[in-house]
């Protein structure tokens, strides 16, 4: 069931960008799904979306990523973190806190760098190297796809 919602949502997501839609909102059964197409901000607040309640409550707004045409190209020498699976990106450990890291910051090797919430567990996602953070691509809250993008890491 738990992968039947990751498919659920990435279809919806699909068909939010699709038909260029600024929400949708689904009620299959007991889940209701909510995703809201937001554009990606350079400083987005810390925000933090708990996982939907068991009880048939509304599932939390999704946050869609920016269109493809606004995606940079990484430098040659940037090593990538990529999502390992399908979740929700926090930057910090908790609502309020301060970020794991920020662009600019040097990262180790095993360092946690954020969150990933999939089937409510929370994952702490490490760095598999050391560097300078040069750019953190999803906003804290925004569904990220399996092999997504996260971070650049340069040297």
């Amino acid at each position: 069931m738990e992968d039947n919602e990751a498919s659920r949502l990435r279809v919806l997501g699909e068909v939010l960008r699709e038909f260029d839609l600024d929400a949708i909102r689904v009620k299959i059964g007991e889940a209701e799904y909510e995703l809201v197409r937001r554009e990606a901000q350079a400083a987005a607040p810390v925000s933090y979306v708990p996982a939907a309640a068991s009880n048939g409550a509304s599932a939390p707004a999704v946050a869609e990523a920016a269109p493809a045409a606004s995606k940079t190209v990484a430098p040659a020498n940037a090593k990538k973190i990529t999502a390992p699976v399908v979740g929700v990106f926090y930057a910090a450990p908790a609502p309020g806190a301060d970020p794991f890291v920020a662009v600019g910051d040097r990262v180790a090797a095993g360092q946690t760098v954020c969150i990933l919430e999939a089937m409510k567990l929370m994952n702490e996602i490490t760095s598999d190297y050391a560097g300078v953070v040069t750019r953190i691509l999803p906003a804290s809250g925004e569904l990220v796809a399996l092999n997504d993008e996260l971070f650049w890491i340069e040297p």
